[in-house]
């Protein structure tokens, strides 16, 4: 489940790993984003850059519906708008080429049904 923790340490030291979606919109960055992720650790802390106005709703709704813990935003010495999230173990999985939908159990990029 998704958590909104409040670990400073983990939106405040240096992440684990970096991703810039600078100029990129929602699905574009949720596109990229997945990419960087595939097979980190769980635990892995990420920062994602992410100038999208809908960045703040849309990086909260996608930990929500993958399950990754949402850290909120992080400072960033540049200025730049940045959000942390940390990957969790069993977190669900989404289409490679559709980030808002979740893969079907079997691994396929076919929809559940509902």
């Amino acid at each position: 489940m998704t958590a909104f923790s409040d670990p400073a340490d983990s939106r405040t030291s240096g992440p684990d790993l970096l991703v810039d979606g600078t100029g990129l919109f929602c699905v574009t960055l949720l596109l990229r984003l997945r990419k960087e992720i595939d097979g980190a650790a769980p635990g892995t802390v990420v920062h994602v850059v992410a100038t999208d106005p809908a960045a703040p709703l849309d990086l909260p709704a996608w930990c929500h519906m993958t399950g990754h813990d949402y850290l909120g935003p992080a400072p960033d010495p540049a200025g730049r708008p940045v959000y942390a999230l940390r990957l969790v173990a069993g977190a669900l999985a989404t289409r490679p080429d559709a980030p808002w939908h979740r893969t079907a159990p079997d691994g396929s990029g076919a929809q559940p049904s509902a």
